[in-house]
């Protein structure tokens, strides 16, 4: 047995910490810009922390954003990133913090579409403050880009590229509404059962990933209530169990769902983390008929008995139980299928070619083939 596990280099959690910030980026750095979410910018509390340069990030992170984001670094000679908000405000400001002291292009380092080279200096310090429950983003070592010339999403990806603090505080996220708390905490889910199922599995990754899941079962659907969206108990588990699936995901891998999300998410108007909740129970029944009918003694199998049990608190539990438990769950809580974002049966032949290149795919603990993979994705239409 041989792994490792990375994370940053510091992770600060609680409720209030975000009172922390201006004292923990003193250390790091005097000249911060600020990179942050739509709605945060509006956010006077967040304003006043920082008299700095500021990148607002509107939706999915893009290669423009960062290019903006690493000339305004350059320009006011700037020592540090500070990211707030959902994981598109993180994965920009990480980026901009990987290639600010680099030269060159994004696309000069970027996977699949650029020229994938190493990064040669250090990354600028980044502080990843959260205020959803869903992408991980504050612990993991990539960003994923979209690129709308090439009609892909690709990561910027180096082991430096981890955050030097991850300042998570779970009162950002009680304002968040109902059906971002719906889809973000799926892709939380997702993030937790991909790694755990991976076959880059670890003990650590193992353990974590089956608290996170625990968590999840029990608060998201009080997190998604009207009655109990305001519970800060529901919200710090949401917010642990995101926590715990990005140092998942960044030590173990992900799977078929993530490795859809990429092309889906470049191709239409899908927020990754819709993408994401609408495939989840489905491409968990699709691997598990893979395996069944292909290596039926393979141990996924048996993670994926082990993530039912979790999931519906019942020991007896088969794997299949779990899926079905995924499918009620995501119909109880009104997630909105792929039709919904412009997704339709002509565009499955090219999203399916472009989800067998993702690395993503590789972790996923079968191989699915062109047919397996159409299949899942039409029952998520």
């Amino acid at each position: 047995m041989t792994w490792e596990f990375a994370t940053a280099g510091r992770i600060v959690f609680g409720a209030g910490v975000r009172h922390q910030l201006s004292d923990l980026a003193a250390d790091l750095g005097t000249r911060r810009l600020l990179v942050v979410g739509a709605h945060v910018a509006r956010n006077a509390a967040v304003r006043s922390a920082f008299e700095a340069a500021r990148i607002i990030v509107h939706g999915e992170p893009t290669l423009a954003a960062v290019r903006e984001g690493v000339a305004t670094y350059r320009r006011d000679a700037c020592d540090m990133v500070v990211a707030i908000g959902g994981g598109s405000a993180l994965d920009t400001g990480k980026a901009i913090a990987a290639l600010a002291p680099n030269s060159g292009d994004p696309l000069d380092y970027l996977e699949v579409i650029g020229r994938g080279r190493q990064l040669e200096t250090t990354p600028a310090p980044c502080i990843a403050m959260p205020t959803t429950a869903g992408s991980g983003s504050e612990v993991t070592r990539n960003a994923v880009l979209g690129s709308p010339e090439h009609g892909v999403k690709a990561s910027l990806r180096h082991a430096r590229m981890l955050p030097r603090i991850a300042l998570i505080d779970p009162e950002l996220t009680l304002t968040l509404p109902i059906d971002v708390t719906v889809t973000t905490g799926l892709d939380a889910l997702t993030q937790l059962i991909e790694p755990y199922v991976s076959r880059r599995a670890s003990p650590l990754t193992d353990a974590l990933c089956l608290d996170g899941i625990g968590r999840i079962a029990r608060s998201l659907p009080v997190a998604a209530s009207a009655e109990g969206a305001s519970s800060l108990d529901a919200r710090t588990d949401m917010s642990v169990a995101s926590l715990f699936g990005g140092l998942a995901l960044a030590n173990a891998g992900l799977g078929v769902v993530h490795g859809f999300a990429a092309p889906i998410g470049a191709m239409f108007p899908a927020p990754h983390a819709a993408v994401c909740a609408a495939l989840l129970p489905h491409a968990v029944a699709a691997n598990l008929r893979a395996l069944r009918a292909r290596a039926p003694d393979d141990p996924a199998i048996a993670r994926y008995a082990q993530v039912a049990a979790v999931l519906t608190n019942d020991g007896s539990a088969t794997a299949e139980d779990g899926a079905d438990a995924l499918l009620q769950l995501c119909r109880r809580l009104g997630v909105p299928r792929l039709a919904t974002f412009g997704v339709r049966g002509e565009h499955l032949d090219e999203i399916c070619r472009r989800a067998q290149q993702a690395s993503s795919m590789k972790a996923n603990p079968v191989v699915l083939s062109q047919d397996e993979l159409k299949k899942l994705a039409m029952t998520a239409i």
